[in-house]
């Protein structure tokens, strides 16, 4: 264990969410879902305006819909998120050579690998402080949650305890303290199906795990799950920061906040993180020649399964069809903690003539030479330009008709327009390409 808190957790506060208000004045104060908008669409990150009527993650839309039906419901926009997570990732990695990014939206840093600093606990807040302080000015006003602690397993808990846009630092010595109190389910690897057991402990909270022995729960877990849920109880993760590494894959996946079982949630989610999979393909000139999915279990066991293809692919479909009967093989009814699709096998050409699609004749796509320049059903919160007008977004569609709110982070609330859907003025904004 680590004598100083010099471990740091930073979680960008409802990212996805809170770039949309950011970029859609009209939208500050509101109700934001982003995620899939179809009848089988999951929420990917609810504002905190959203999360007030019970809205959360990988709820479905229509759920979400019920319970918030004044809410402003958006396709994501990877681009935007991507731009600001760089910035962020760019003032993590000043700070130390040791960040591990475990999404866009979020990153551990090992502070005692970066530059010559204090390490003392009135420092290390202020260094927070100065950070998030820096987040929102570079990146037009987000708000970030910072923990501080002695290990991974505890930053984590401090940032969460943080929530919304503050600071914690669990000072060493105070580890079993600060995590007694809290549900038994905050410990990485406690899911519905751990908990069943557990209960029969009469566990609840995690100080009712404190009380157990290692070798009690050993016996009701097996050896490698109860040891490790006997050191993450008592405050103990001896896990490192890993550096960012060479990209040599892409990968999106989600851990959810209520296990899911049902099959249709679950191909939802698989079919929004395929396109995303896909898109970020497509953005960087890369074509994929293996899809994996990963599936891990309410009891943290977890599991990959991989298809190598004869061609390679940045098609969405593909990668959707791929990945949804690499699914099909596994069991999801004791319910789904995280999902995730990933490539990898990257190459700079397209061999699709080589890959066969569905077991029949070989899919070959044909690109046009001049692609169109509008989005496909004119998605809402997609960013659109009109020739006289100029930037704004996709409000809604429907019958023929587009409407687009004019307004951008700069311009505060701007004026809503209708148009025909084949509107030859309206179109994507210059260098806008998915």
């Amino acid at each position: 264990m680590r004598a100083t808190a010099s471990v740091l957790h930073l979680d960008l506060d409802a990212f996805f969410a809170a770039v949309e208000q950011r970029d859609k004045p009209s939208l500050r104060g509101r109700p934001v879902i982003v995620g899939g908008i179809g009848q089988r669409g999951v929420v990917s990150t609810a504002s905190y305006e959203a999360r007030r009527f019970g809205v959360h993650s990988a709820m479905p839309t229509h759920e979400a819909r019920r319970r918030c039906p004044n809410a402003a419901f958006l396709t994501g926009r990877f681009d935007a998120y991507r731009k600001a997570s760089l910035i962020v990732m760019g003032l993590l990695r000043e700070l130390s050579p040791l960040v591990e990014a475990l999404s866009l939206d979020e990153a551990f840093v090992d502070l005692a690998a970066g530059p010559e600093r204090s390490l003392a606990p009135d420092d290390l807040v202020g260094l927070a402080g100065e950070l998030r302080a820096r987040v929102a000015a570079e990146t037009g006003g987000l708000t970030a949650s910072v923990g501080l602690g002695t290990s991974k397993f505890i930053a984590k808990v401090a940032s969460e305890l943080a929530k919304p846009d503050g600071v914690r630092l669990v000072r060493p010595g105070e580890e079993v303290a600060t995590i007694s109190g809290l549900p038994a389910r905050a410990i990485p690897g406690v899911g519905p199906a751990t908990m069943e057991r557990l209960s029969r402990l009469g566990v609840e909270k995690v100080r009712d795990l404190q009380r157990l022995s290692s070798a009690e729960l050993v016996r009701e877990l097996g050896r490698s799950a109860g040891e490790t849920l006997f050191q993450l109880a008592q405050g103990i993760d001896e896990r490192a920061v890993e550096p960012d590494r060479d990209t040599k894959s892409i990968s999106v996946e989600d851990t959810f906040e209520h296990d899911i079982a049902d099959p249709g949630v679950l191909a939802g989610i698989l079919e929004r993180q395929a396109g995303q999979v896909a898109e970020r393909l497509s953005r960087a000139g890369l074509f994929a020649r293996t899809v994996t999915i990963k599936l891990r279990w309410p009891d943290f066991s977890s599991v990959t399964r991989s298809r190598t293809l004869l061609g390679a692919t940045d098609r969405p479909e593909a990668v959707t069809a791929i990945a949804r009967d690499l699914l099909g093989g596994l069991e999801t009814s004791p319910g789904v903690r995280l999902l995730g699709v990933g490539v990898s096998g990257l190459v700079g050409v397209a061999q699709e003539a080589l890959f066969d699609l569905a077991g029949e004749a070989p899919v070959v796509e044909e690109r046009a030479a001049v692609p169109d320049r509008r989005p496909a059903g004119w998605l809402p919160g997609t960013d659109v330009v009109h020739d006289e007008l100029g930037p704004g977004w996709v409000w809604g569609s429907g019958h023929g008709v587009v409407t687009v709110r004019f307004e951008t982070a700069e311009t505060g609330p701007g004026p809503v327009r209708s148009f025909a859907v084949a509107d030859p003025a309206l179109h994507r904004p210059s260098g806008d390409d998915h």
